[in-house]
């Protein structure tokens, strides 16, 4: 039976009023369900969205209270203004997930995925927009995108990996990870593959840099002042007015032979 105009315009509004406060498709929450048991969390006992299905939700703006998030599938989500601080993300996946603005200080993200993020509101990548990651656990993880200006001091990447993952750079505008600027100061960064990765202008003052690849990364102007490079392989790097003032290790890098610019190293 044919419905009416009016009839139409019932099952839209029925429509719609089941759409509200339901989850994104394939989520196993809604926001405002989120929302509420953070809410009613403390840190006595945070809230645990263990291994669940959080893809591209709007979560912008809350407290998660250091919640347990082992697991989940963060994928598309937007987390904009959000705490995440001392939050349990180890293993999970944060893949183009909106992080302007967000705190991760002292979270551990162990093993975790995040791939392509968008930190920034526009291509200018202003620092009160981006992330921080003090004391952040990134042992393992994989990590690719723009992270210009953003806070990491004292943060574990050890073994983590930021070298491209894929061929799609050009076009999506991005096919380096870039930490342009970046506080990496005391960062753990022994073993950390850095391949092609932007560190111009960072702050890597004490970084742990042990036999970690730093190959066609630029490292033009960034200041290793007291950072230990031990091993570490330079191959192919710009070492552009790098600072090495007191760093260690240095004679026994790999790949200077072929580095850019070592004659202009501060040290």
């Amino acid at each position: 039976m044919a419905i009416g105009r009016p009839g139409r315009l019932a099952a839209l509004i029925i429509s719609l009023a089941g759409a509200i406060g339901s989850p994104a498709l394939g989520a196993d929450l809604t926001a405002r369900e989120i929302t509420e048991r953070l809410f009613h969390a403390d840190p006595a006992k945070p809230a645990d969205f263990s291994r669940m299905d959080l893809q591209e939700l709007d979560m912008s703006g809350l407290d998660f209270k250091g919640a347990r998030l082992t697991g989940s599938d963060l994928f598309g989500a937007d987390l904009t203004g959000s705490n995440l601080s001392k939050v349990d993300l180890s293993s999970a996946r944060l893949d183009r997930v909106v992080i302007i603005g967000v705190r991760f200080d002292g979270a551990n993200l162990a093993g975790a995925s995040l791939l392509r993020p968008s930190g920034y509101s526009s291509m200018q990548a202003l620092s009160s927009e981006a992330a921080s990651f003090i004391g952040t656990d990134l042992r393992g993880a994989k990590i690719f995108g723009r992270f210009n200006r953003a806070n990491l001091r004292g943060a574990d990447l050890t073994g983590a990996t930021l070298a491209p993952f894929g061929r799609t750079g050009f076009i999506e505008h991005i096919w380096r990870s870039e930490l342009l600027g970046a506080d990496l100061s005391d960062a753990k960064l022994s073993g950390a593959d850095l391949t092609y990765t932007l560190l111009a202008f960072s702050n890597m003052r004490g970084a742990d840099l042990r036999g970690a690849v730093l190959k066609n990364a630029d490292l033009s102007h960034a200041d290793l002042t007291g950072a230990d490079l031990t091993g570490a392989d330079f191959t192919d790097a710009d070492l552009d007015g790098a600072i090495l003032t007191d760093a260690r290790g240095f004679e026994t890098a790999l790949g200077l032979a072929s580095a850019h610019n070592v004659d202009k190293v501060v040290r």
